[in-house]
Parts: structure tokens; sequence; C-alpha cells
């Protein structure tokens, strides 16, 4: 069972709290990482890549030049794809890349990787996280009690809700994402250098993934 200290917004150790052993633990396969996480860059393909075949490109209806007697090549159309400005063999076509995973297959790979964070000691748990104003100034002090700061290349932060506050203050870090426990997937958390999540946004996570 894993231990992981409980800070204040200051910065400082008020308790520890013991993971629950059904999320967080050992027994999870790393293999279905590889999985979600294709999945999931799959599913963020746009598909859009077009091209035109010969019978799709404007032009070419008349015949270049009579099929015998002047000793070059037949040829039917000057949209061959032999030609300049003529169709494209085999091009790429809009196509659907998109799959479904299965939901305890997603599941299981979140669970390693937060097991992985807390491993790393990459896994900060806030009591709560209140601030008074809309300024950035505010979270900006929280952070940096924490040692967090523009050097920090992703940092990830987890809560159960955002009030207005939140919302506007967070808007202008460019190196802090901020995601709500119930949408959190398993890219997300994998890209993150350090995960914090607030003592409300971690009982819920506990919760969703104890479901299956």
């Amino acid at each position: 069972m894993f231990t992981v200290p409980v800070k204040n917004s200051e910065g400082r150790e008020i308790d520890t709290l013991k993971l629950d052993a059904a999320v967080f633990n050992d027994k999870i396969p790393s293999s279905c990482v590889y999985q979600v996480i294709n999945g999931y860059m799959a599913n963020q393909r746009k598909g859009l890549a077009s091209t035109k075949t010969r019978g799709e490109v404007s032009g070419g209806g008349r015949k270049p030049w009579r099929q015998k007697g002047t000793g070059r090549a037949r040829v039917g159309s000057i949209r061959s794809p032999l030609w300049r400005h003529g169709g494209v063999i085999f091009g790429p076509h809009p196509h659907d890349f998109s799959y479904t995973v299965p939901k305890k297959m997603k599941d299981s790979a979140l669970k390693y990787v937060l097991v992985q964070k807390v491993k790393a000691n990459n896994f900060v748990v806030l009591d709560k996280l209140e601030i008074e104003t809309h300024k950035t100034k505010e979270v900006v002090k929280i952070l940096s009690n924490f040692k967090i700061d523009g050097k920090n290349k992703n940092v990830l932060l987890l809560t159960d809700k955002l009030d207005e506050n939140l919302k506007k203050a967070f808007a202008n870090i460019n190196f802090l994402h901020v995601d709500l426990v119930k949408n959190v997937h398993t890219y997300e958390v994998l890209a993150a250098h350090k995960l914090l999540i607030t003592g409300a946004g971690l009982k819920e996570l506990v919760e969703r993934l104890k479901e299956d």
C-alpha cells in the first residue's frame, strides 16, 4: 500500500494518506498502456488528407493525339497519372482512424500511470485549492510553494470542480494544464511531469476507478 503526504496551499505537510490498494497497486500490467495510448492517438487523427484520381481531376476529356501513326506513345488523356497535373495513383482519401478501446483497459492503463507518478514522487495531494480573486499571481504563489514554476515543462492539476476565479487564474499559466477528475485520461497523466490533485478530487478519482 502506498502512502503519500497531504499538503496545504503553503506547501506544508499537514497529514498523510494511505492510497486505496484497489486503484494504486503494482499488479497492473504495463501492456495496456501501449494499447490505450495508441487508441487515443488514433482517435485524435482527423483523416482529412485527400488526393484526386485521374477520374476526379478536371480536364482531359479529349484524346491528346490519335492512337497510331505519330510515333509517340499512345495516350488517352492528359490527366493520366504519368503526366504533370494528372491524377494520383493510390493517394490518400478521407478516412476514419478511430476505434474503441474497452473501458476496463482504459481504467487499468490510468491506474498504472498513476502508480508510476506515485513511485517517482511526482504525485502531490493538496488538501484544498481555493483563491479569493481571479489573479494569476495567487496561483503562481501556491505553485511556487511546491517548487513549481516555468522550468517545469508540464504540470497537471486535477480537481473535482472549477469555479470562475480558478478558471481565470489558470488561463495565463502555459506550463500548467488543469482538468476535472471525471475527464482525466491516461495520455494526459503520462505526458505530465508532475501531477497535483486535490483531496476531494482524489476521492472522486478512486471512486471512478473502483467501479469496474
